[in-house]
C-alpha cells in the first residue's frame, strides 16, 4: 500500500476554488465514511482550512486518480479543473509534506502556529470516524512529535510577522509595563481585532474601541472587557490614550494635528504612541511633528516585519533540517515494520511445519514405534520441510545467474564460517559421546 497526500492550497488555487473544495464540519464525517468505502482506500484523514484542503490516505497504486475523482464528485467539480490546481505526494514525500504543514513551513504566514491545532483536530476527527489504521496513526503521532521538537528547538513561532503584532511589538519598545497603559483602537476590522487580542495578551487592561457603529465596536471590545465608542467621541478618548492604533477604510484622516494638540494639552504633554495602519492614512502626517507624539505608519511596520521574517527564515532552515531527520526516522521505522511482517509470516510458516512434524511423530509413538527411529524420522522430515523452498529458490536463482539473490541467501541462511565450524565440531563431539554411551550400554 502507498501513502498519499493530495490537495490544494493558497499557492495552487484561487479563493473561489478553495471555497468550493473546502469541507464544512458537518461534511467531514460523511466524507471520511465515503473515502473508507472506496475499495482502493485503506485509511483516510481530511484537513480542511481556509487556505488548504488535503486528503491523507493509505491506498493502492491507482489511489491518486481514485481520490481525485471522488473529490470532484463530492464537491460537484470537474476532475480536469481539480487536476489543474491539485498536488500530490507519495510515501516519504507525503510524510515530509505533512510535517512541513504541521510546523507552518507551507503556510501563507511562515511558521504560523494555528495550523498544528487544525491538524490535530483533523486527526481526532479521522480517529472518531474510524478512518485511521496503523499507518496513518503512526505517521500523525510521529508528525506531532517532530512539530513539538521544531517549536522547542527553533524560533519558528517567535517574531510574528503580522501587521497587528508588529504594531504591538513596536509599542513594547516604549512601554515597559503594559498593565498601566491605556489603548485606543480606531476601527473594528480583522486587523484591529488582532491588535486588540495581542494588546490584551501583552497585559493591556484598559482598552477602548472606536468605530463608525457602536455595535461593531462592542463586538471587538466586549470579549476583552473593553469600552466601545463612536468616531465623534475620539477627541475625548485621546486625552486618556497612551497607545493609539488606527485601521479604518476612511478616505480622509480621522485624527488631525489640531485634535492631537488639544488632547496633549489636557494630557499635560504625556507622550502618546500612535500607529497608522490604514491606507489612505487615518492620522494626518503632521501629527508626527508634535513633540510628545511617536507616530509610525504601515511602512515603518514593514521594517519590523521584514526583520522578523529574516529571523523566522533562519528558524525555518533549522526546521527543514529537523524535518528531514524526522522523515528519515519515520521511514526507518516503517521499513522495520515491513520486515517485522515478513518475519511474522516466516515464523508462522516454520511453526506450521514444526507442528505437522511433531503431530506425525506423536502419532507414531502412540502406535508403539521405536522412539529412536521416530526421533530420527522427525529430524529428517523437519529438516527437509524447512529447507525445501529455500533450496528450490537457490536452484532457480543459480539457473538465472541471479548473483544478488544468491548473495542474499548466503548472508541470510548461512552463519559465519567460524560459528558454523564450531557448531559442526560440537555436533560431532555430541555424536561421538552418544556412540560411546551406546557401546557401554551394549557391554
Amino acid at each position: 500500500m502507498t501513502l498519499l497526500a493530495l490537495g490544494i492550497n493558497h499557492r495552487t488555487a484561487t479563493v473561489a476554488v478553495r471555497e468550493q473544495v473546502a469541507f464544512t464540519p458537518a461534511q467531514l464525517s460523511q466524507a471520511l465514511e465515503e473515502l473508507r468505502e472506496l475499495p482502493q482506500i485503506a485509511e483516510a484523514a481530511v484537513l480542511s482550512t481556509c487556505n488548504r484542503t488535503e486528503l491523507y490516505c493509505v491506498t493502492d497504486a491507482a489511489g491518486e486518480q481514485t481520490v481525485l475523482q471522488w473529490l470532484g464528485r463530492f464537491h460537484q467539480l470537474s476532475v480536469d479543473d481539480l487536476t489543474r490546481c491539485a498536488y500530490h505526494y507519495l510515501d516519504n514525500d507525503a510524510a515530509r509534506h505533512l510535517m512541513r504543514v504541521a510546523v507552518g513551513l507551507d503556510s501563507m504566514v511562515l511558521g504560523e502556529p494555528q495550523i498544528l491545532g487544525q491538524l490535530k483536530e483533523a486527526y481526532q476527527q479521522a480517529r472518531e470516524s474510524q478512518g485511521l489504521g496503523g499507518e496513518l496513526e503512526r505517521l500523525f503521532q510521529h508528525t506531532f512529535a517532530v512539530a513539538k521538537q521544531v517549536r522547542t528547538q527553533t524560533g519558528i513561532g517567535k517574531n510574528p510577522v503580522s501587521v497587528a503584532y508588529a504594531a504591538v511589538s513596536m509599542a513594547s519598545r516604549i512601554f515597559d509595563d503594559f498593565s498601566r497603559a491605556r489603548a485606543l483602537l480606531v476601527g473594528a476590522g480583522e486587523t484591529i481585532e488582532l491588535v486588540a487580542r495581542h494588546l490584551h495578551e501583552a497585559g493591556v487592561r484598559q482598552l477602548t474601541v472606536a468605530n463608525r457603529t457602536r455595535e461593531r465596536a462592542e463586538n471587538v471590545s466586549a470579549a476583552l472587557g473593553g469600552e466601545a465608542i463612536t468616531l465623534p467621541e475620539i477627541p475625548e478618548a485621546l486625552e486618556n490614550a497612551d497607545i493609539v492604533i488606527s485601521s479604518t477604510a476612511s478616505p480622509l484622516p480621522i485624527m488631525g494635528k489640531g485634535m492631537m494638540e488639544r488632547a496633549l494639552k489636557n494630557r499635560r504633554h504625556r507622550p502618546v504612541f500612535m500607529v497608522d495602519i490604514a491606507v489612505p492614512r487615518d492620522i494626518e502626517p503632521e501629527v508626527g511633528e508634535l513633540a510628545d507624539v511617536f507616530l509610525y505608519t504601515v511602512d515603518d511596520l514593514e521594517v519590523v516585519i521584514e526583520e522578523n521574517r529574516r529571523h523566522r527564515q533562519v528558524a525555518a532552515d533549522q526546521a527543514e533540517s529537523l524535518i528531514e531527520h524526522g522523515v528519515g526516522s519515520w521511514l526507518h521505522e516503517r521499513r522495520i515494520r515491513s520486515g517485522g511482517q515478513l518475519i511474522q509470516s516466516y515464523r508462522e510458516q516454520g511453526e506450521a511445519l514444526r507442528d505437522l512434524s511433531r503431530d506425525q511423530a506423536l502419532a507414531r509413538l502412540a502406535r508403539g514405534e521405536d522412539p529412536q527411529a521416530v526421533i530420527e524420522r522427525l529430524a529428517y522430515q523437519l529438516t527437509n520441510r524447512l529447507m525445501h523452498r529455500p533450496t528450490q529458490a537457490i536452484r532457480d536463482a543459480a539457473a538465472r545467474e541471479d548473483h544478488a539473490a544468491l548473495d542474499a541467501v548466503q548472508q541470510l541462511l548461512l552463519p559465519p564460517k567460524p560459528a558454523f565450524e564450531t557448531h559442526k565440531r560440537a555436533c560431532a563431539a555430541g555424536s561421538a559421546a552418544h556412540a560411546r554411551q551406546k557401546d557401554k550400554t551394549l557391554v
